[in-house]
């Protein structure tokens, strides 16, 4: 497996990393036992991969508990990423109740994660969202004591904006930002992208097979989950749906020319943009793994990168990527 590194800061991880979201309940069915997950992120370090996505939220809870439960037996081989920054309440309710990057809550969910993942020290911490309710310096700051206790390695953000990016990165040197970034969500090129070029900070992209549409996996006759969250997006209502398959169709077209599939076409492209990019696809499914793994080898030429890049200006995306509300958390 080809390696990458996360901007400058030394931060060595496969080129493609394994988003464990929908591992466990809470965003929907899962495909397979607890077991079977297991065995999957297990199956995911035999065939090189080092990188694995969790976060407080994810459940809550019982994602990161799945991840350490896999991961402990090769701890040393694996890079661990987790996240905070939601409330969670103690009435029952397993649904966040809002935003916390309070430094006080950050300490005490850290201490919490750390014993869910069987870990000594995070491998790499992001803010999950921004608290506009708690100066981002406070947060920085809060990580960088973790980091200097020993207890966390590298401060990453999640779908932050770029002045909020600079004046985190200069208490606290920001590895990561996690950003969605895929052929149907390229916002992040505008002026995300070029602040982490400046900075010297690695990209890891979430959703870059478009949850699972750009596979081809979800069609306008899919079903949601109510649990599925996907469910309440503009861009997974039928009406996109049906209207956004002429891009997939796009794209199956020019991966059957390539010889591959349009996950290994999506990944390839995410992969091309920047030697610094790493997209964390997540899957339920061995067979799934390995396709995307396929990626990896599969090179675009700029030629091919001009012909998808013609291909999304002539398809047009339908459909807002959230709900309002959701979308105002992002880009803060």
């Amino acid at each position: 497996m080809e390696k990458r590194q996360l901007g400058r800061s030394g931060l060595e991880v496969s080129a493609i990393g394994l988003g464990c979201m929908r591992a466990t309940a809470g965003h929907g069915p899962i495909a397979g036992t607890r077991q079977e997950m297991i065995a999957l992120l297990r199956g995911a370090v035999d065939r090189g991969i080092t990188f694995f996505d969790t976060a407080q939220v994810y459940g809550p809870f019982v994602n990161e508990e799945l991840v350490g439960e896999a991961l402990a037996p090769v701890r040393d081989q694996v890079v661990i990423s987790t996240k905070f920054g939601f409330q969670f309440d103690t009435s029952g309710d397993p649904h966040p109740s809002g935003l916390n990057s309070q430094p006080e809550y950050i300490r005490e969910t850290v201490e919490a994660s750390l014993k869910r993942l069987r870990v000594e020290k995070i491998d790499l911490l992001y803010q999950h969202r921004v608290d506009p309710e708690v100066p981002i310096e406070d947060v920085a700051g809060a990580v960088k004591d973790l980091i200097d206790q020993g207890k966390v390695s590298h401060f990453g953000l999640s779908e932050a904006g770029a002045q909020t990016i600079r004046r985190a990165h200069a208490v606290q040197p920001v590895t990561a930002l996690q950003s969605e970034y895929s052929l149907w969500w390229r916002q992040p090129e505008e002026d995300i992208l070029p602040t982490l070029e400046e900075l010297g900070i690695g990209l890891v992209s979430f959703s870059p097979l478009g949850k699972g549409f750009l596979a081809g996996s979800v069609t306008e006759q899919t079903q949601f989950d109510k649990e599925d969250n996907r469910g309440t997006f503009p861009r997974f209502s039928v009406e996109a749906r049906k209207a956004n398959r002429a891009l997939v169709d796009a794209i199956q077209s020019f991966a059957t020319k390539k010889q591959a599939t349009a996950a290994q076409i999506a990944l390839a492209w995410v992969l091309a943009q920047k030697p610094w990019i790493v997209p964390i696809p997540g899957t339920t499914k061995l067979g799934r793994l390995d396709e995307n793994i396929g990626a990896t080898s599969l090179k675009l030429t700029p030629d091919e990168i001009r012909e998808l890049d013609g291909i999304l200006k002539s398809i047009p995306v339908v459909g807002d990527r959230y709900p309002a509300e959701v979308e105002r958390m992002t880009n803060r």
